[in-house]
């Protein structure tokens, strides 16, 4: 797989997992927490599926620099972070709105 390919995998991935994570909070503001948790299961798969990018390209670079730095890889290591902050923050939020369900 090319490198750019890599990274818009990295990006369209996590931009899903942070879109589901959202979609989550609407459905547990809603009441309905088994679509949460489906769409946090599903915002979890495309996470994943980010990550292991991520890992596939630092593993070769190998820590030397043998992968040129772009802006566009930038952006997708910034996709990726904000998508792993929004799960994390989504978890949380979800498990107040079940204390007061």
């Amino acid at each position: 797989m090319e490198l750019e390919e890599q990274i818009m995998g990295i990006i369209i991935n996590a931009g899903q997992s942070r879109s589901l994570c959202f979609e989550a909070l609407h459905s547990a503001k809603a009441g309905d927490f088994a679509d949460a948790d489906e769409k946090m299961k599903q915002a979890q798969h495309f996470a994943r599926e980010a990550h292991l990018v991520q890992t596939q390209l630092i593993e070769a670079d190998e820590g030397e620099g043998k992968t040129k730095m772009t802006l566009v890889m930038v952006h997708a290591q910034d996709h990726l972070m904000t998508s792993i902050l929004a799960k994390e923050l989504v978890t949380e939020l979800l498990d107040i709105y079940r204390t007061r369900h």
